[in-house]
């Protein structure tokens, strides 16, 4: 890695880079058709598995049992991105929120991932021990007396911040099975009662985010009752985040709006370890190819992905060398080392990766608020405050340019914030006036 790139993230400073090892996807076809069915698979299972969802969440009734958000347009911050010059960045038309933010079931991105992770362990163990014959068979059965017998001598387990935990602990609670999630320091409390709630074990760790994967991880090796869910290495999450791509898909097109190398939809995703924004990215890759920017934002205490990418030393690279201290508002951002598999599988079909400060963070938190009414975690705002970073760097402007991304769509993915408790929403904004004052 070059000496300035490491001096750069040493400072904690926001800044643009674009990724050099990023291959045109006619280069990466190969790739992308090893991952393709496992899409494939987790929208079947999604189906599958609807009537099941909306027997034992009623927020799903109405619904069907789909788990989805919706498409929010944001022409109030319109205002907010100035390319160099000081020009207004980007048409009030073409600027959205993914409002992932506020899924059902979880109130997070995490609620796509989590819970198909979880319908895969749920599906197996039912498979095998005959509790459904086949996946033509009716998933309603699982709600049922004798399967959640069954399923209470079985348990997940889980790393987590935050959001992931909670999907898993609110998934996994709600058929039956017991729920280990180990919490890192960065983890906030009213998640972790939240979890507690439903039934779900949290075990705490004085140590980050990698350190209590570590330790859930090892606690399930060699046993057949306790099924770890990998954030850093499951595909099995991965597949479910990647369904969302679809979902946006079908949103753009009803708006008229379909991706063109013309027109393009620039996707701004906040990332941790990279799961839910890799799966995003691989889902925009295959239905999309080049006509999709996609930008990884993290934050300037935590660029893990950032970091192993440039460095090309993937997981093996920890912001701690970089004395960087994971101290972020983003607590779901709060992690020191990328995914493993993610990193490798992002680094020819990754766009760019943008770092903020939690001062922007706050600001496009509030500014959202006090455009449209949205209220979500500083995580959630990242992809907002990104867009600000790309806009105000010459060499992100440059980037914008040449991939004509400012007359395409721009999508900032908001990540969470339902389940945030009032107060809590309430002193981020407080937070963000002493910014401004």
């Amino acid at each position: 890695m070059e000496r300035d790139m490491e001096k750069r993230l040493r400072q904690a400073r926001p800044f643009f880079w674009e990724n050099p090892a990023r291959r045109p996807v006619a280069a990466c076809g190969e790739v992308l058709a090893v991952h393709a069915p496992g899409v494939a698979a987790a929208r079947e299972r999604f189906t599958r598995f609807a009537p099941l969802l909306a027997d034992l969440f009623p927020e799903l009734r109405a619904v069907g049992g789909v788990i989805a958000s919706q498409l929010l347009p944001i022409p109030g911050l319109a205002d907010v991105w100035r390319d160099p010059e000081g020009n207004a960045a980007f048409s009030p038309e073409r600027l959205f929120l993914k409002g992932d933010h506020d899924l059902p079931v979880a109130g997070s991105v995490k609620a796509r991932g989590g819970v198909h992770a979880v319908l895969c362990v749920a599906e197996r163990l039912a498979l095998a021990q005959g509790l459904v014959s086949s996946p033509q068979d009716d998933y309603r059965r699982l709600a049922e007396a004798k399967a959640r017998t069954f399923f209470a001598g079985h348990r997940l387990s889980v790393g987590s911040t935050g959001n992931l935990g909670l999907s898993i602990g609110v998934m996994g609670r709600a058929l039956g099975l017991g729920v280990d999630v180990h919490m890192s320091r960065e983890a906030r409390e009213w998640k972790k009662k939240r979890l507690r709630d439903v039934g779900a074990r949290v075990v705490e760790h004085a140590s980050d985010y990698s350190a209590a994967c570590a330790v859930a991880r090892a606690e399930a090796q060699g046993r057949d009752d306790l099924h770890f869910i990998d954030d850093e290495n499951s595909l099995d999450l991965f597949y479910g985040y990647a369904v969302a791509a679809g979902e946006l898909a079908a949103q753009l097109t009803a708006a008229g709006l379909s991706p063109s190398p013309e027109r393009p939809v620039s996707l701004y995703l906040p990332c941790g370890v990279g799961g839910a924004p890799g799966g995003i990215a691989l889902g925009a890759r295959l239905l999309w190819g080049d006509a999709a920017v996609i930008s990884f934002v993290e934050p300037v205490q935590a660029p893990c992905f950032l970091y192993g990418l440039a460095s090309g030393r993937h997981e093996a690279a920890s912001v701690a060398e970089l004395g960087l201290t994971l101290a972020t508002e983003a607590d779901g951002l709060a992690v020191g080392r990328p995914s493993r598999f993610v990193g490798r599988l992002m680094e020819p079909l990754l766009d760019a990766c943008v770092t903020v400060a939690d001062a922007g963070l706050l600001r496009h938190l509030a500014a959202l608020y006090a455009a449209h009414g949205i209220e979500v975690e500083p995580s959630a705002a990242a992809g907002l405050a990104g867009m600000e970073v790309v806009c105000g760097d010459p060499d992100g402007w440059r980037f914008v340019r040449d991939r004509k991304a400012a007359s395409g769509v721009l999508v900032a993915w908001a990540t969470g914030g339902r389940l945030v408790p009032e107060a809590e929403h309430a002193a981020f904004r407080t937070k963000a006036a002493g910014l401004a004052g």
